[in-house]
């Protein structure tokens, strides 16, 4: 899972107190390079009032003058900051914008400033929408809006919208279409346009890495940036059943925190060399599961308490999303390391934070 470094750098770690991040920091670190962390510690991510380590410094990443002095002498930018989580409503399109787009205009400016061409940025899998479906009559389409009709009476997969038959997922590459459906998956496809317009108009190196469903230790709990995972294992940690909505057969790729950063560290090192321009990478397991399957894993290992099928559903969940891992085994050397029913086995015990 490991990349070989093939020669240290100073890496500006943005969003490094974070679930993720600090395990970005850890792995960067470990492979030799010198990490300069820095988190705002926003209280939905963090909780109120919470401090960073003392390895990371308090800083927003919208202040152009403190991106600029964090700067100096930086090599690499590994940008992780962000406000996750689907929003609640519209309302929460100037947090989104201002976090997420904003921030990370200044943040290339400031790089571009400061002659620093290389940067590593975390996007997500939901840029893609509703994933990739295909027709056993008519190939690969985009399917339409599931409807409500269908919903209600437990019909739950999308169908075609050439003639209607049922239709299945199948993998996403990276050239699928951008078709955010959510306020965050904008803000994802913003930063991606953002840093290719960059890249071109300064020569610089982006690698955007989608990342997949993330769990892992130190999860955070009951927050936005819990993720399904966590709150199967905060219910089971109440003595509830994990509740699943739909039939529970929806398709995801659940990829480990510790893989996820192993990606980061090979695409540091793609990012140099006189690599130049712009290329996103999947970063998945390669092993879908179903939301089930990982209810399942969770309760089997924790014992005593079954999933509930609920049969429910929300308004404009996606059905199946599942990513296809090749390209960036091919071109970065990245392969995940975690097998999803041995990790999400661990995580059932696992701490989680907050």
């Amino acid at each position: 899972r490991r990349a070989t470094v093939r020669s240290a750098v100073r890496v500006l770690l943005t969003g490094a107190a974070g679930f993720i991040g600090t395990r970005i920091g850890a792995q960067l670190s470990a492979a030799g390079h010198e990490v300069v962390g820095v988190d705002v510690m926003l209280p939905a991510a963090h909780g109120d009032g919470a401090q960073p380590p003392p390895d990371v410094r308090l800083l927003d990443v919208r202040d152009a003058d403190a991106v600029a002095e964090a700067l100096r002498g930086v090599d690499v930018v590994c940008h992780q900051a962000a406000v996750v989580g689907a929003g609640v409503n519209a309302a929460d399109a100037p947090s989104y914008g201002s976090h997420n787009d904003f921030a990370t205009t200044v943040l290339l400016a400031e790089m571009y400033a400061a002659g620093c061409r290389r940067l590593v940025l975390a996007s997500s899998m939901v840029v893609y929408g509703q994933g990739r479906y295909g027709c056993p009559q008519h190939g690969i389409v985009d399917p339409v809006p599931r409807r409500r009709a269908d919903l209600d009476a437990g019909v739950f997969d999308h169908r075609c919208p050439v003639g209607d038959e049922p239709v299945d997922w199948v993998l996403v590459d990276e050239d699928a279409p951008l078709r955010p459906r959510s306020l965050y998956a904008a803000s994802k496809v913003a930063q991606e346009h953002y840093a290719l317009a960059w890249a071109e108009s300064t020569g610089g190196a982006v690698v955007a890495l989608r990342y997949h469903n993330v769990y892992g230790p130190g999860m955070p709990r009951d927050t936005p940036y819990s993720g399904v995972a966590a709150i199967f294992r905060s219910s089971l940690e109440k003595g509830d059943a994990p509740k699943v909505f739909e039939d529970g057969g929806q398709m995801r790729d659940f990829v480990h925190v510790d893989d996820i950063a192993a990606a980061n560290v090979a695409a540091t090192a793609a990012t140099g060399a006189g690599a130049a321009g712009f290329d996103a990478y999947n970063v998945c397991s390669g092993r879908p599961v179903s939301i089930l399957d990982v209810a399942s894993a969770l309760c089997d290992a924790r014992g005593g308490i079954s999933p509930a099928v609920t049969g429910q559903y929300r308004s404009g969940d996606v059905r199946h999303i599942v990513a296809d891992p090749a390209k960036a085994a091919q071109r970065l050397g990245f392969r995940a390391a975690v097998d999803p029913g041995t990790g999400l086995r661990e995580f059932a015990d696992a701490p989680l934070r907050g």
